[in-house]
C-alpha cells in the first residue's frame, strides 16, 4: 500500500508554477496524495490536480511564449484591480472542466481573505474554479471577487502556508511546499538559449503593457512604478512573515523550500523552467530524507 500525503501549496504567483514539478516528483517517488489545501498559485495547482487535469494545464503553461500572452488579460484599471481575470479562466475552461469541490476524489482546500470582514476564508464546497479566483486576486493586480456581505482577495494576505486547513488521514505524511522560502537560487535547468527567447518574447509584451498603462496613466510614470512595486514588496515581507510563524506553529514531515528569487511575480514564460526547478528541489529532498 502506498504511503498517503497530506500536501500544502504556497502561493507564490508565478514561482508556484514549481508545485507541478514537486507533486509529479512525489509521485514518482510512489506516494499517494489524498489531501491538497492550497492559496494563490497552489490553490490553482493544487485545484486542477484534484480535477485530474495537472498534465493538462501544465502542457499549456508550456505554450504561453508561443501566444499572444497579454491576449488573455483583461484589463480593467479600475481603482481595486488592473486584471479582473475572465479571460485566463474561460480559456483553461476550454480543457479543464470545472466541478465542485465535494466532487472531487482528492480532498482539496482553497483559501481566500475577505478584506471587508477582516477574516480567513476557506472553500470547502461550490466550484473549483470559482475557489481558485477568489484565492488568486493579488490586492491591486486582479479585482476581488465580490460576494453578498464580503469582498474576497489572495488568501496569502492571511495565511500564505494553509498547513491548518490541510484534511489529515492516519499515518499520512505532511509535505508543505514553500515557494517563497529564502534559500539560494537554483541553477537554472533549461538551455540559457531557450529561457532567453521566451524572455525576449514576454517582455515585449511587458513593454505593451508599460506603454499601455503610460497612457491611461496621468500620473509621473517613474512614480507610478515605484508606487505599485513598494506595494508588492510590503505585501511580500508581510506574507512571508506570517508563512514563517505558521511553519514553527505547525511542524511538517518533510518541507520543500523553492528561492523567492527564483523569478519574479509574472515570469509565466519560465514555466517549464519552473516546474523542473519544482522537480530538482523535491528530489533533493527525498535524497535528503533517505541518507
Amino acid at each position: 500500500m502506498k504511503q498517503k500525503v497530506s500536501l500544502v501549496l504556497s502561493g507564490g504567483s508565478a514561482r508556484g508554477i514549481a508545485h507541478i514539478g514537486v507533486i509529479e516528483e512525489i509521485e514518482r517517488q510512489g506516494y499517494e496524495i489524498v489531501s491538497v489545501s492550497g492559496t494563490s498559485m497552489g490553490s490553482m495547482v493544487g485545484g486542477i490536480y484534484a480535477l485530474g487535469k495537472l498534465e493538462e494545464f501544465k502542457n499549456w503553461l508550456y505554450t504561453l511564449d508561443k501566444m499572444r500572452v497579454f491576449n488573455l488579460v483583461d484589463f480593467t484599471f479600475s481603482s481595486q484591480g488592473l486584471v479582473k481575470g475572465d479571460k485566463v479562466f474561460n480559456t483553461m475552461k476550454e480543457f479543464i472542466h470545472d466541478d465542485n469541490i465535494e466532487n472531487l476524489k482528492i480532498h482539496f482546500v482553497a483559501t481566500a481573505t475577505d478584506i471587508i470582514n477582516g477574516k480567513e476564508v476557506v472553500f470547502t464546497q461550490g466550484s473549483v474554479f470559482e475557489a481558485i479566483r477568489a484565492s488568486i486576486a493579488i490586492p491591486t493586480v486582479f479585482t476581488p471577487v465580490k460576494t453578498e456581505k464580503g469582498l474576497l482577495v489572495d488568501g496569502g494576505v492571511l495565511n500564505n502556508i494553509p498547513i491548518n486547513h490541510v484534511k489529515r488521514t492516519s499515518k499520512d505524511l505532511l509535505i508543505v511546499v514553500n515557494v517563497n522560502a529564502d534559500v539560494p537560487i537554483l541553477k537554472s535547468v533549461i538551455y540559457k538559449k531557450e529561457v532567453e527567447k521566451k524572455q525576449s518574447i514576454y517582455l515585449n509584451k511587458i513593454k505593451e503593457f508599460r506603454d499601455h498603462l503610460y497612457k491611461t496613466s496621468p500620473s509621473n510614470h517613474k512614480e507610478k512604478l515605484s508606487y505599485f512595486n513598494l506595494i508588492d514588496k510590503t505585501i511580500s515581507l508581510m506574507i512571508n512573515q506570517m508563512a514563517q510563524m505558521s511553519l514553527s506553529t505547525f511542524y511538517p514531515d518533510i518541507l520543500i523550500n523553492i528561492s523567492r528569487e527564483t523569478c519574479g511575480n509574472f515570469d509565466f514564460y519560465k514555466a517549464e523552467e519552473l516546474v523542473e526547478i519544482g522537480r530538482i528541489e523535491a528530489i533533493n529532498c527525498f535524497k535528503r530524507i533517505n541518507k
